[in-house]
């Protein structure tokens, strides 16, 4: 079954739609677009790197989208505004990541593949680690709901829950990580946030319950 390129696309969009749907309404509660941006464009250098250094291409995004995530979480409240951090932190990434791209020796890179995917060229290798990134997003969601809710709505009652708000945004930006490595190949760096925030925007209007939203 998995021999045939339509079904591969079918289960590759499938994976990712049920890692972003959840994670996307979170993202559009906190307000997180920008971090988003910021995150999809690091998967850039992540390309370049893992490509230069004969790497699979997933690990090589999925390491920087995780060291973004960590800079901008770590860079947070340190006196600079959160808009300021993830400009300079957005585009400098897709800058580094381009001039990366094109510094790459030996290795001819389709970059039009990473900046919008191509959910037809999906491997079986691919839907792995696309299948394996979405059970981790939603398994960690499902874990962590109550506490990632209450430190989204009210961070002083999550306090006075002995929730741990700073604790809860980390966990956020990894899963955020995590989908971007599982997406690349299916929406593109450049179309991420959009599979995050549309959906979850439009589910808004039409749900009761943050549960039914997800």
């Amino acid at each position: 079954m998995l021999d045939d390129f339509m079904i591969r696309a079918a289960l590759a969009a499938l994976g990712t739609a049920l890692a972003a749907g959840p994670l996307g309404c979170f993202v559009v509660w906190r307000r997180m677009a920008y971090f988003g941006d910021a995150t999809s464009h690091a998967a850039i250098l992540g390309v370049a790197l893992a490509l230069g250094q004969g790497m699979a291409v997933f690990p090589g995004v999925f390491a920087t989208a995780i060291a973004m995530a960590l800079a901008v979480h770590a860079l947070s409240g340190r006196g600079l505004a959160h808009d300021t951090v993830l400009g300079v932190l957005s585009h400098g990434a897709l800058a580094a990541g381009l001039v990366a791209v094109a510094l790459t020796g030996g290795v001819r890179v389709n970059l039009e593949l990473y900046l919008f995917g191509d959910v037809l060229t999906v491997t079986r290798g691919d839907l792995a680690w696309i299948w394996g990134g979405a059970a981790l997003v939603i398994g960690v969601l499902a874990w962590r709901w109550r506490r990632l809710l209450t430190a989204t709505l009210s961070p002083e009652l999550a306090h006075a829950s002995g929730i741990a708000p700073r604790r809860e945004a980390l966990v956020l930006t990894l899963l955020l990580a995590t989908v971007v490595a599982v997406a690349i190949k299916v929406v593109g760096a450049l179309l991420i946030t959009a599979l995050l925030v549309i959906p979850a925007a439009a589910a808004r209007g039409a749900a009761r319950t943050p549960e039914a939203m997800a």
